[in-house]
Parts: C-alpha cells; structure tokens; sequence
C-alpha cells in the first residue's frame, strides 16, 4: 500500500481547534469537506465563514481553503490540509437564487439539497412523501451548475435523488451515505440510486457514522471493506470515495441543533432514540482522521489492489473535484 497516496475525506462535522487540525494533518489527510451550516440563515452563515477565515489566519501553518482541485494538490505539496466548504441544507441561500453565486464566490463548493426534512428544493429523506425537485429546486441546480458548486443528496429522499441526477447537466455527488443493501437506514442509498450515480459519473462517499453502519458501532472493518467490494462490482470502482461523516468534539446541545434546527419547539431524535439520544459511539476502527491509514489497510485486507485503494481513499474525489469545482458559461 502506498503510504504517499493522496486522502481526502468527503465530509466531516468537527469543532475544530488546533489540536484537532494538528490531527488530521498529521493522519495524511489533503481534503477535507467541512460542513459550515445545517439550518443557518444567510447572516449565520456569514458569521460561519468569518469563523472559518479566522481559523486560516491562526492556524495557517496546518489548513489552506479549497477553491478549485489544484489547491488539494498544492496542500499535499505543502503538508497542509485544504478545507473545502460545504452545506448539509440549502438553508443558507434562503429563498434567492442570486445567493448560489454568492456564497460560490466565498468558498463554497457543495450543497445539500435538503437536510432530512422538505426544503424549498427537494425533500429529505424523513418526509413521508416524497414530491421531487421543485420548480425552485430546477433553478438552482441550473444555476449551482453554472458557477461550479457540487450538487449533494446524502439527506434527500429517494425521488428527490433521482429527479437531481436527471435534471443537473453535471454528475451529482452522496458525500456521505451506505447503500442500504449493507444497512436498511433511512439516509442509506437503494440499488436504483446507487447504479443512477453510476451511470452519471457522480460520487459516493462510504460513511463510518455508526446509524449508517451494519451492526451500528460494533461493524467490523472487513464488513465495512465488504460493503465498498461489493459496491465497487455494482457500479464501478471510480465512483467511489470516503465520506467519514466524522462527528467530533461536540455536546449533545450541537445535535439537537442538527435534528431540530428551528422547526419544531420539540425535540426530535432522529436517526437515535429517547432512550439513547447522544452521539454514537464510533467504531473502533475509525475513532477520528488519525485512522485513515487504518481504512486503507482494511481495503487491503479484503483485496483492492493499491490502485483501486487510492481511488477510494483519495484520487476519486480529486478527479470528481477537478471537473466539478470549475464554472461553465450560460447556455
């Protein structure tokens, strides 16, 4: 296995301080894709940004942002990791389309969609019915295609998914989902789904978050290893990546955050339970960035040759990037 090999994670959820950026340099990690808004407004998000400046003002020795695929390469060359910006809802934009350019032009290359509830684009996967992509939604993937911004469904329902995959001009990505041949979890991906993004020449990124794991927490690398084998046959080895959905360092405050946002005066659990609501325990395989290596050495174990290994662990992504993170001219 080649220990040089390029690594980036597809999405990561992290309070991130020194500490932690010292971590996932150290781990070999060149991309990271960051979630900087769930259900923040525009103002929110902008504060979010600032935030994230900040952190490249402090700790620039360590982190560089992403803007196109090169500066992943030119992380890597300079031992740094870069941090790509992206959203898990499309809350940020609001109701304005002119905001896709925007807040393209402040960094950010990926968007979800939904979260797990109907957007005023596209449903998430909770809803009960699943209404596609709205005359709103068609809008903005038009227009998230103009300016270079990846097109993410790893919270959208199934229609929603498939409507996105054949309505955007450019391949769309699941940063972060299983299938659910592995696991039968609402945010997991159908067979339909997975060969749609085959046949689309977009992504998806394996998640190690355990609610989307066979057996939760206690999943097993090699089952793990299995499941990209057996994903890699149905579709295709380069249309796979990882996306940890690495949750680190956060209070139970910061979940409900993520599954109540401002819609409901409750408190709803979603992928957990009233009787265990927290934060899953982690497998212990990949307790944070530091196990990377360790991922790619399961690939191993189960067979994936070292080209195939730096697909998966890295290169998929960057060449993904490099056709994704450019605009296009108006047709």
């Amino acid at each position: 296995m080649n220990n040089d090999m390029l690594m980036i994670d597809g999405l990561q959820y992290v309070n991130w301080n020194r500490g932690l950026f010292e971590q996932a340099q150290r781990s070999g990690l060149h991309g990271i894709h960051v979630t900087i808004a769930y259900w923040e407004n525009s103002r929110e998000t902008l504060e979010n940004i600032g935030h994230w400046n900040r952190h490249f003002l402090d700790h620039g020795d360590l982190i560089m942002p992403v803007h196109q695929a090169a500066d992943i390469l030119e992380a890597k060359r300079l031992g740094k990791v870069g941090i790509i910006f992206g959203f898990q809802n499309c809350s940020p934009m609001e109701d304005d389309v002119k905001m896709v350019q925007i807040l393209h032009q402040l960094g950010v290359r990926i968007m979800q969609l939904s979260y797990n509830n109907q957007s005023l684009l596209a449903t998430g996967c909770y809803e009960e019915q699943d209404g596609g992509i709205t005359r709103f939604g068609r809008q903005v993937i038009s227009e998230m295609n103009r300016v270079g911004m990846i097109i993410d469904m790893s919270h959208s329902a199934e229609k929603s998914t498939l409507e996105a995959i054949e309505i955007s001009q450019r391949p769309i990505a699941i940063t972060h989902a299983n299938p659910t041949f592995f696991h039968a979890a609402l945010r997991n991906k159908s067979d339909k789904v997975l060969r749609a993004i085959g046949e689309s020449e977009g992504m998806l990124g394996f998640s190690m978050y355990p609610f989307h794991l066979k057996n939760g927490s206690d999943c097993t690398l090699p089952e793990f290893c299995q499941m990209i084998m057996q994903t890699a046959e149905m579709i295709g080895i380069d249309r796979l990546g990882i996306g940890s959905d690495l949750c680190e360092n956060w209070d139970y405050s910061v979940l409900e955050w993520m599954r109540s946002g401002r819609w409901t005066m409750g408190i709803d659990h979603g992928e957990g339970t009233a009787a265990s609501p927290s934060w899953p325990r982690q497998p212990s395989w990949f307790a944070g960035s530091k196990d990377m290596h360790t991922v790619a050495q399961g690939l191993e174990d189960v067979g994936f040759s070292d080209t195939d290994i730096g697909k998966i662990m890295g290169q998929n992504w960057q060449s993904f990037f490099d056709k994704s993170f450019v605009g296009v001219a108006r047709t």
